[in-house]
C-alpha cells in the first residue's frame, strides 16, 4: 500500500462501499447511481458545492461519452477531481526543498491554525525535513500563551538540529517574531518558521495579531512573510471548512498542511478545501512519525482516493 493510500484509506472503502451497494443489478449509469455518487461523495467531506460541480460534470461527460463501467466512472471521477485539484505533471514525491523560492533569503514562513490541529508538530516535521536536505533553519516560538507549544517546539527543534527563539511565557508574539527573523539574518539562515497562537474565540483579536507580527518582521525583511500556512485537522471535516475561511479573513492564506487524515473517512475534505480556497496543499499528515509528514501529490493522492486494488 502506498503513503496516499494509508492516508486516505478509510475515506476510499467507505466511497467504494456506498458505490457498491448503488451498482448491484445495473447495466448503465442513470439517475439513481448519480445520487448515490453524490452522496458518497459528501459522505467524505468533499462540500456541497464541490460535490455538486463534480456531479454536473459528470453528467455531462456520461451523456456526451455514454461511459457505462464502474471502472470508466472511477476513471472520469479521478479526472474531474484532478481538475479540481490543478494537477501538474512531474511532481517530486517527497521534495520539501522544492516547495520553497530560496532566493528569498531568508524564507519566511508565518504558520497559522487553531490549538489542537497539529501545528506545532507540523513545524517540526518541516523543519527537520529542510534540515535534513542541507538547509538552515530557525524556529519563533510566537504562540507565547501557551507553555506546551512553546515546550513543544523546543523538543523539535532539538530533534531536528535547528535553532529555536523563545521569550517568557505571555510576552508579545510580534517580538518574537521581530527576534526571530533579526537572528535568522545575522545567522545566514535559509528559512523561517514562525510558531503563532491558534485563537479563534475573537477574529478581530486574531488579525490584529496576525498584522502586527507581519508589520514587526517587515522591519527586518520588507516582503516577510513570502507564505502563510494554514494547518487544519483533516478529521474534523466541515469544521476544517469554518476554520479555513475565519482564517481567510484574517490573514492572506498561502498554502496548506492537512494532519490526520490517516484516522478519518473524511479524506474528501482536502478536495473541497483547495476548491472553495483556491490555496495549494504542501503538506498532508498521515501519522505521528516525522516521516508521515508528506510533501502533497496530488496527482497519487487523486489515484488513491478512488482505488479499488487499495481495499484488498
Amino acid at each position: 500500500m502506498g503513503i496516499f493510500s494509508k492516508g486516505v484509506k478509510k475515506t476510499n472503502k467507505g466511497f467504494f462501499d456506498r458505490l457498491s451497494r448503488a451498482i448491484i443489478g445495473k447495466a448503465k449509469v442513470d439517475d439513481e447511481l448519480l445520487d448515490a455518487i453524490e452522496e458518497a461523495l459528501i459522505a467524505t467531506d468533499m462540500g456541497v458545492d464541490t460535490t455538486m460541480k463534480i456531479i454536473d460534470n459528470l453528467e455531462e461527460r456520461i451523456s456526451r461519452d455514454k461511459y457505462v463501467s464502474l471502472d470508466e466512472l472511477i476513471e472520469v471521477l479521478r479526472d474531474e477531481i484532478a481538475k479540481l485539484l490543478n494537477v501538474q505533471e512531474g511532481e517530486t514525491a517527497d521534495d520539501p526543498v522544492q516547495l520553497y523560492d530560496f532566493s528569498k533569503k531568508p524564507y519566511v514562513i508565518m504558520v497559522v491554525g487553531v490549538n489542537g490541529v497539529g501545528k506545532t508538530t507540523t513545524i517540526g516535521k518541516i523543519a527537520s525535513k529542510l534540515q535534513a536536505q542541507g538547509k538552515k533553519v530557525v524556529l519563533g516560538a510566537a504562540d507565547t500563551f501557551r507553555a506546551a507549544a512553546v515546550d513543544q517546539l523546543a523538543i523539535w527543534a532539538e530533534r531536528a538540529g535547528v535553532d529555536l527563539i523563545r521569550q517568557e511565557m505571555g510576552s508579545d508574539p510580534a517580538s518574537v517574531a521581530f527576534d526571530t527573523v533579526k537572528s535568522a539574518v545575522a545567522k545566514n539562515a535559509d528559512v523561517v518558521l514562525i510558531d503563532t497562537a491558534g485563537r479563534l474565540h475573537n477574529r478581530i483579536d486574531l488579525m490584529n495579531e496576525l498584522t502586527k507580527i507581519r508589520n514587526v518582521m517587515r522591519k527586518v525583511i520588507p516582503d516577510a512573510p513570502h507564505e502563510v500556512l494554514l494547518v487544519l485537522d483533516g478529521s474534523t471535516g466541515q469544521n476544517a471548512y469554518h476554520q479555513a475561511r475565519e482564517f481567510a479573513k484574517a490573514t492572506d492564506i498561502t498554502s496548506l498542511a492537512i494532519t490526520k487524515l490517516d484516522g478519518t473517512a473524511k479524506g474528501g475534505v482536502v478536495v473541497g478545501i483547495v476548491d472553495q480556497f483556491k490555496v495549494p496543499i504542501k503538506y498532508i499528515g498521515i501519522g505521528e512519525g516525522i516521516d508521515d509528514l508528506k510533501v502533497f501529490d496530488k496527482r497519487e493522492y487523486v489515484a488513491s482516493l478512488f482505488s479499488k486494488e487499495d481495499l484488498e
